[in-house]
């Protein structure tokens, strides 16, 4: 029996299992393909979850398969300028493609001791008091304490849960794949500028050696959109918009998505949770959803490693829903914005020329672009500092910096007072008592998360605070 059935291994599911692998909990990763897809749909990283890795020691591998940039466009393709004075030590985007972050958190997952299956296809399950049962397309059956379904928009363990997902239904379709091409990039990028005067759902980006992405929107929503679009029918709507199909030829991928933007009413029910895309669907727009998956996982594996290792406070599994549920809700309405904005009708092109102008000041460019990044996300701990509920951003200390000390996942006492003890919880908080510079606070609590549970200088209201996340003072 395994504490954890993880079903699907795209970014979300690997993450969750190496989250859970880090507190000694016995993960299954169950995956329905025989072999990984190779597919990239999303091509980074954002801030937020490009500290996730240094978090947990795993960016300098990151870093050097990916490309930092520091450009604008991520919201709605407008504004051509980074934002200066992020909150945050890693102020970039890291282009990487999705099959190679995949392949790192894999390769993590199994480092750690993470069993992953292919070729293995959930197709149902029952849950009692004790645990899940979970059955395979071969008759075969796997019990756990606990499923996560982490099988994305199309979810099995959602559609099987029963949960509600309510939202809007595809509206607009847009087609989508990596092809080779025979126009110089001088001439192809030239028609791309023109055809994007009118058209801000029309796009390509060079992968190199003749290589590009093409994203041009489809004649209609298709009966089936889990069917891919021919070659022809790719090159059919570029030539519609273009006036040329760029020569495109050798697809190594073609696929489809459309503006669909749903939400499960409850992320948990019972022993079965739902994370990533299994959870919530949402436009592309601005390169939200992969990120947003990852960080759901980083949210719940500590919960639900705490869940199964005994210590979890009351109610401590439940707040994965109450915290994530309005994030992923936020985001749904942001990519709503976009989606409107990339409209070519004339109300939303007017509405995308003021945004233009309101971009232009840089406090409105810094908030929009921490929405996107999701440093801006505050959890809400109730009445406190201004630090409570938000991560804290990477600050340099004396003898070091903060991120390196928790790689292991465990919560940490940074204390710049040396007067503090976290005595009764040392087997899953560390006391580090060091100072920064950058952080005016005697000192902080933070989660496994890198969220802020604590702030202030007096023993016995840590103690009033350390339960309330780590559960129950040990010896």
């Amino acid at each position: 029996m395994f504490d954890v059935i993880v079903v699907g291994s795209g970014p979300t599911g690997l993450m969750l299992a190496g989250e859970l692998r880090l507190h000694g909990v016995r993960v299954l990763v169950l995956e329905k393909e025989t072999e990984p897809s190779g597919q990239s749909r999303a091509l980074g990283l954002h801030v937020r979850s490009v500290e996730v890795m240094d978090q947990r020691g795993l960016l300098d591998q990151f870093l050097a398969l990916g490309q930092q940039f520091t450009v604008g466009g991520f919201f709605a393709g407008i504004g051509e300028r980074w934002p200066e004075r992020l909150d945050t030590a890693h102020s970039y985007v890291l282009g990487i493609p999705q099959s190679t972050t995949e392949r790192l958190l894999a390769e993590r997952a199994a480092e750690l001791g993470a069993e992953i299956r292919r070729g293995c296809e959930l197709v149902g399950f029952r849950q009692d008091d004790e645990g899940v049962t979970v059955e395979l397309a071969d008759s075969t059956q796997v019990r756990a304490r606990y499923l996560v379904g982490c099988d994305g928009g199309r979810s099995t363990v959602r559609k099987l849960l029963g949960v509600g997902f309510p939202g809007e239904p595809t509206r607009v379709e847009t087609l989508l794949g990596e092809v080779e091409v025979t126009m110089p990039p001088e001439e192809l990028a030239a028609a791309v500028a023109e055809v994007r005067k009118e058209h801000s759902r029309f796009g390509t980006m060079p992968l190199g050696d003749g290589v590009y992405r093409l994203i041009v929107p489809a004649d209609g929503v298709a009966e089936d959109r889990s069917v891919p679009p021919t070659l022809e029918e790719l090159k059919q709507q570029v030539r519609a918009f273009a006036g040329t199909d760029f020569g495109a030829h050798s697809p190594r991928w073609l696929s489809r998505f459309g503006d669909a933007t749903r939400l499960v009413e409850h992320y948990r029910t019972g022993r079965v949770l739902l994370a990533g895309d299994a959870a919530h669907v949402h436009p592309p727009t601005g390169g939200m959803g992969l990120n947003l998956g990852i960080q759901d996982a980083f949210n719940l594996g500590w919960k639900l490693a705490a869940d199964l290792n005994g210590w979890s406070p009351e109610g401590l599994l439940d707040t994965y829903h109450t915290e994530r549920h309005p994030v992923a809700a936020n985001v749904l309405d942001n990519t709503r914005v976009q989606t409107e904005l990339l409209s070519s009708e004339p109300g939303p092109r007017a509405v995308r020329r003021l945004v233009s102008e309101l971009m232009e000041f840089e406090e409105v460019n810094r908030y929009l672009i921490e929405k996107i990044t999701a440093i801006a996300v505050r959890y809400d701990f109730g009445e406190g500092h201004e630090l409570l509920g938000r991560r804290l951003r990477d600050v340099k200390l004396k003898r070091g910096r903060l991120y390196d000390l928790m790689h292991d996942g465990r919560g940490l006492l940074l204390d710049q007072t040396g007067r503090l003890s976290v005595t009764g919880w040392a087997d899953r908080v560390d006391h580090v008592i060091d100072v920064s510079e950058e952080l005016d606070v005697p000192a902080v609590l933070l989660r496994p998360d890198g969220h802020v549970a604590w702030v202030g200088e007096e023993q016995r209201d840590l103690l009033d605070h350390l339960p309330k996340w780590f559960g129950t003072a040990t010896g």
